[in-house]
């Protein structure tokens, strides 16, 4: 008997076609499920062509599938020169890759952000790919910006590190929370901790109470913290300003669109930022900041700072204006003077490139690359948007330190006019719609999946570096030449989303073992190349 799996229809968007049968052989002695659906996808004369076909989405967790009609036009003319329907195309569909950045829902597509993530920053440092090479040159620092405490928490401290590389370091930490004053809180809970935590201690970034630890103000930080680094930066650049007027160094005067000529300070600081979520679930952020100089016959070139203006300046100005920035939300119902939002003691500035070889390019620019693919997995949590009908599935105020976030994030982004301070009726505040009239931290329960953090975990200043569509638009670009399109041809697509994920586990399973083996005999043939080169250049 043969087992019969029907892919569900999706309603109103599904055409007829896709309620097709999927049939797999059932033998006795041969494997069953995924295995059976793979041998028998395997076993169809069509499998070269599918796979072919399933190449741009093969390494996906959940691609994308679409239907409709691909037009060939001439770029000049408009002529029709050729057109399909995704009927005439195995699966009777077409397969694209989703583009999640996160590794933990699609590792092959976070894969691919990450090694254009390493481009955006690693450009920026070196140069190349229409970013001239003088920019290695120019003063940069590594800039590391950390949230204040809420609360005590458990962590793992090395005074003095004697490994040989930290990501495998095996050195004895320090105790806890040794220093702290013995006895218990107001909540009977220890307020000292003498462990001394392995890396993997599941304790780590826990509060050492629960109850005596400010959620409310943490989920608030991380909502504003974009605003804190935005009005961080403006002092940085008014400060390296004030240097140049101090030091004499003048003005540069530019000629806008009107015709008029605007003066503006003769050094700009360009960044590259990446937001990493840390255990305690409080956001921090990795910086570099680089120093450039104004030109005034063409303001968007990246030309060296004047001199007089060093790397000093700059470490300077970012701690000065990391002491003195703060803001202060706007009033809420729970708390009417608001939060106060500054950043903690710890802002580390460090040098790239200097003697010791500790900080280079090439790994600080692996290092937020990396970060650039993550969510809030140090956490321990992990889910997609949350709403009324699935928030008591993850907030809990007598839950664990997680579920208190989530919590607070609902409980502060209700609606203001459902309060108990405005003395209309209340009701269960996580029944409330999204929709209903928002306030200054409505925003609180749209992200409230990210624990409070509503800001994309890569940024950059406009000038620093190129960007991701310009790596997409060359990545196409390389991809139709290598398939031998036409430059003078146009490629129209009027297609419509029909659903997501592959077909069976075992077409997942066939696609994403060809992408990893396609991925693997690249990075072979580049390894091949680069040692080629080398004996090239001993041979010279």
């Amino acid at each position: 008997m043969r087992p019969r799996l029907v892919v569900p229809r999706l309603p109103s968007l599904t055409p007829p076609h896709e309620e097709t049968a999927i049939f797999t052989t059932y033998r006795p002695g041969l494997a069953s499920g995924r295995d059976a659906q793979a041998l028998h996808r395997a076993a169809t004369p069509e499998f070269s062509g599918w796979l072919e076909h399933t190449r741009p989405a093969g390494g996906c967790s959940r691609p994308i599938r679409l239907t409709g009609t691909i037009t060939a036009v001439d770029r000049d003319t408009g002529r029709v020169l050729s057109e399909q329907h995704t009927d005439e195309l195995p699966d009777r569909t077409l397969y694209k890759a989703c583009g999640n950045r996160r590794e933990g829902a699609c590792p092959d597509c976070a894969w691919v952000y990450q090694g254009d993530a390493y481009q955006v920053v690693c450009r920026g440092l070196t140069g190349g790919k229409g970013v001239p090479a003088s920019v290695g040159r120019h003063p940069v620092v590594f800039a590391t910006f950390t949230a204040p405490s809420f609360g005590p928490v458990h962590h793992r401290h090395v005074p003095r590190h004697t490994c040989r590389s930290r990501h495998r370091c095996d050195c004895r930490p320090a105790p806890c929370l040794a220093r702290r004053a013995a006895g218990t809180c107001r909540h009977g809970q220890p307020a000292a901790c003498f462990a001394r935590h392995d890396a993997d201690d599941p304790r780590l970034g826990q509060p050492l109470c629960l109850d005596c630890y400010d959620h409310a103000h943490q989920v608030v930080w991380n909502y504003f913290s974009g605003e804190l680094w935005r009005r961080t930066k403006q002092a940085i650049d008014r400060h390296v300003a004030a240097r140049c007027r101090q030091r004499g160094v003048p003005k540069v005067g530019i000629v806008t669109a009107s015709g008029k000529v605007r003066w503006v300070p003769p050094v700009r600081v360009s960044h590259g930022k990446v937001a990493e979520m840390q255990r305690r679930a409080a956001v921090h952020f990795h910086a570099l900041l680089r120093l450039d100089g104004i030109d005034p016959n063409d303001p968007d070139a990246l030309v060296p700072p004047p001199a007089g203006i060093t790397v000093d300046d700059l470490e300077e100005a970012i701690h000065a204006a990391s002491r003195q920035i703060s803001v202060t939300t706007p009033p809420h119902p729970d708390r009417p003077q608001g939060w106060l939002i500054a950043w903690g003691e710890q802002v580390d500035v460090r040098r790239i490139n200097s003697s010791d070889g500790e900080l280079t390019d090439g790994k600080v620019a692996a290092y937020l690359a990396k970060y650039a693919t993550k969510a809030t997995e140090a956490t321990g949590h992990s889910s997609t948007r949350l709403t009324p009908t699935t928030i008591d599935d993850y907030a809990d105020p007598e839950g664990d330190h997680v579920a208190r976030l989530i919590d607070a994030c609902w409980h502060l982004g209700r609606p203001t006019h459902t309060d108990t301070t405005s003395g209309a009726t209340t009701t269960d505040h996580r029944q409330d719609s999204l929709d209903t009239k928002p306030n200054a931290y409505a925003g609180l329960r749209r992200w409230a999946h990210m624990l409070g953090y509503g800001g994309h975990f890569l940024t950059k200043a406009r000038r620093y570096s190129v960007t991701f569509g310009q790596l997409r638009e060359t990545r196409a670009t390389y991809r139709r030449t290598e398939d031998d399109q036409p430059d003078d041809t146009l490629t129209v697509a009027t297609l419509t989303y029909i659903g997501t994920g592959w077909l069976t586990e075992g077409d997942a399973f066939l696609a994403n073992t060809a992408a990893r083996q396609r991925r693997e005999s690249r990075r072979i043939g580049r390894e091949e190349l680069a040692h080629e080169a080398w004996l090239v250049g001993a041979a010279a």
